[in-house]
């Protein structure tokens, strides 16, 4: 009887384990669940034919790892009620001055109270008038010439957007911003090479994305974007995705 009893409590033991294992996993897949980006696609000036693709496409990549996607082009969501939703806020070639001074301390606020911003494209062409956008995104768009192939170079494979990055180089098919401003503080990840295409302004050091941990919060930025194919290229989505992940505090 005794031995019956010793085998009972192990039994015991082991179910008790397994349900708090369970318990534990579940409770992590629903927080990861939970998180949610909110993209913002509002334009004043410049407007992008692929926004609509760019969405859809930041919406696939939620559903496939676990996070949800909201999109809007209302700047009166920008308060710091709604903005405390969100792991993080994506800026999809947004262009011109798209928030007001109240807008922008509502994120200002949210984003150096350690949550995360992901700029795409034109995101650089945005808030002129903003001294902290500019400081925060790390650079300013000056010009591009037509669209066509570049070679980019992986500067920084240590990062989630670059990391499956087989080579160190990659060709690639886009608008090539030509940058001003560009601040000493960020992390270049990708570089391009101008010598491999026509109408580069930036010289032998020309950043094409990048990250920082600024004031308490997390920026990724990628110059790509411009055209509806970029959007269904796997290698950009999973960079994309890489930095989505970086700003929502998930893979640092």
């Amino acid at each position: 009887m005794f031995k019956s009893l010793k085998l009972y409590a192990k039994v015991l033991c082991f179910f008790a384990f397994a349900f708090l294992f369970q318990s534990c996993s579940a409770t992590r897949t629903k927080a990861h669940k939970n998180l949610r980006v909110l993209v913002f696609s509002k334009t004043k000036a410049y407007r992008h034919a692929s926004i609509p693709t760019g969405k859809l496409a930041i919406m696939k990549l939620g559903a496939e790892n676990h996070f949800a996607v909201d999109t809007t082009e209302n700047a009166d969501v920008f308060t710091a009620e709604n903005l405390k939703k969100y792991a993080a806020v994506i800026f999809l070639s947004t262009t011109g001055d798209v928030l007001n001074d109240a807008q922008q301390k509502a994120f200002e606020d949210y984003f150096k109270n350690g949550h995360g911003f992901v700029g795409i494209h034109a995101a650089t062409d945005t808030e002129y008038g903003w001294p902290w956008y500019g400081d925060m995104i790390g650079a300013r768009f000056l010009s591009h010439p037509s669209i066509q192939n570049a070679r980019f170079v992986i500067k920084d494979k240590n990062h989630p957007s670059t990391k499956f990055f087989p080579d160190s180089v990659w060709m690639h098919k886009d608008e090539l911003y030509n940058f001003k401003e560009i601040k000493p503080g960020i992390h270049v990840l990708i570089t391009i090479d101008e010598k491999s295409y026509e109408g580069g302004k930036n010289g032998a050091f020309h950043p094409f994305s990048w990250y920082q941990n600024f004031q308490g919060g997390r920026m990724f930025y990628t110059a790509m974007g411009h055209t509806d194919e970029t959007y269904s290229e796997p290698k950009f989505l999973k960079h994309l995705l890489g930095g989505i992940e970086y700003a929502m505090g998930e893979k640092k």
